[in-house]
């Protein structure tokens, strides 16, 4: 018998179907915020009105907005967001956006809870990799408030308690974790959505597949996890090609991400293996998007790890409608379908990338955590290179 502990998220509530202004009015009545302050992405706020609805309804209560959110959450960004919420003395954030939002409010939480005033104060708080290959977090104190989140892609990261961001001196992204830095609430308005490019939200959406399937092939799985997983991959499979075929069918879309919301079962809850870890390096050495991340690595970890992930292997193909297939081909021919990169150079990773790319992943905790064994920089240059 194997003795594990399964966390719960310190999630309290999700609405769905809401319409935005509809669920934080529902949020402002039940809680007693009184510094709000919206942090959203540049394009979201500029470019729609739904940050000025939203203004609008919570009046006097708005403390501010914050849209200078910058792509893979580099340092300096998530500190110009922390003094920003000293500053406006915020008791709440409500955040409306992708992963990039979120894991900079998530990052800004902990800078606060700890008092972190410079960039490099943050290396004792990174998830690191223990010489026996094993993962330590270390603990953070509690954040001083909260955020409520309404997401505008399918990267799931308003379904976790873990944040990336990346040392540009470095060319590292590092995990950092704390139970109080996710989502007190999440609002799944699919109308907001409309706004998302296309292939932003479809490669997303292949990030919520990449979710499910090394949960599903995570070295230490969990029952409610695996569920979620397999229920995701068959919602996804349907509701994404319908997303990419008609992109204003709002049930559509919030089947889609009610997907993402099972798929994130098991997002810091159990490991995940090399294409999420590799993936994390690819974002901090060649800057590519999360989403595409997952499109070009997936099947290759999947072809990778075959070995060793015989039986879930199956079930996820029979979950996606290839029983006959490998789990690696069903899954590619699914992103091909959707009209995404498959190919390291389809997204502007270059040979000269590689050797930065597998010493990072190297000291990923998911890439040491992968279920056939990597722990050498060759293993993941042979998969960078069929990927290429």
């Amino acid at each position: 018998m194997r003795a594990r502990t399964y966390k719960n998220l310190h999630l309290e509530q999700i609405h769905l179907g809401l319409t935005l202004t509809e669920a934080v009015e529902s949020e402002v009545r039940a809680r007693d915020a009184k510094r709000i302050v919206i942090v959203a992405s540049k394009t979201f706020s500029r470019e729609t009105a739904h940050v000025d609805d939203v203004a609008d309804i919570l009046g006097s209560r708005c403390a501010g907005r914050f849209d200078q959110t910058v792509e893979h959450v580099p340092r300096a960004a998530v500190f110009g967001l922390a003094q920003y919420l000293r500053e406006r003395d915020a008791d709440l954030v409500l955040t409306i956006g992708g992963g990039t939002p979120i894991d900079t409010v998530k990052m800004a939480l902990l800078c606060l809870a700890e008092g972190l005033k410079e960039p490099g104060e943050l290396d004792r708080f990174a998830i690191s990799v223990k010489e026996d290959g094993s993962r330590h977090s270390p603990k953070v104190k509690c954040a001083p408030f909260r955020q409520i989140v309404a997401p505008t892609t399918l990267s799931g990261a308003e379904f976790s308690d873990l944040a990336g961001c990346i040392d540009l001196q470095s060319q590292r992204k590092h995990l950092f974790t704390s139970p109080d830095i996710g989502a007190v609430s999440v609002i799944l308005d699919p109308s907001i959505t409309l706004h998302t490019p296309r292939d932003l939200w479809l490669s997303t959406g292949v990030r919520a597949i990449d979710h499910a399937i090394e949960t599903l092939c995570s070295t230490l799985p969990e029952p409610i996890a695996e569920a979620g997983a397999l229920q995701a991959l068959r919602i996804l499979n349907q509701s994404l090609p319908q997303n990419a075929r008609s992109e204003d069918e709002l049930d559509a879309r919030l089947d889609s991400q009610i997907g993402v919301w099972l798929a994130c079962a098991g997002l810091n809850r159990v490991p995940y293996g090399a294409s999420h870890g590799i993936g994390h390096q690819l974002g901090a050495v060649a800057g590519v998007p999360h989403g595409y991340t997952s499109c070009v690595m997936l099947p290759h970890v999947l072809a990778y790890n075959e070995s060793s992930t015989e039986s879930p292997q199956r079930r996820i193909a029979e979950a996606l409608g290839k029983p006959n297939l490998s789990a690696s081909t069903a899954v590619a021919d699914l992103i091909k379908s959707l009209g995404m990169p498959t190919r390291l150079r389809d997204v502007g990773v270059e040979r000269s990338h590689f050797g930065a790319i597998a010493s990072g992943s190297l000291s990923n905790p998911w890439v040491r955590a992968n279920p056939r064994m990597i722990d050498s920089e060759e293993q993941i240059l042979e998969i960078l290179e069929h990927a290429y």
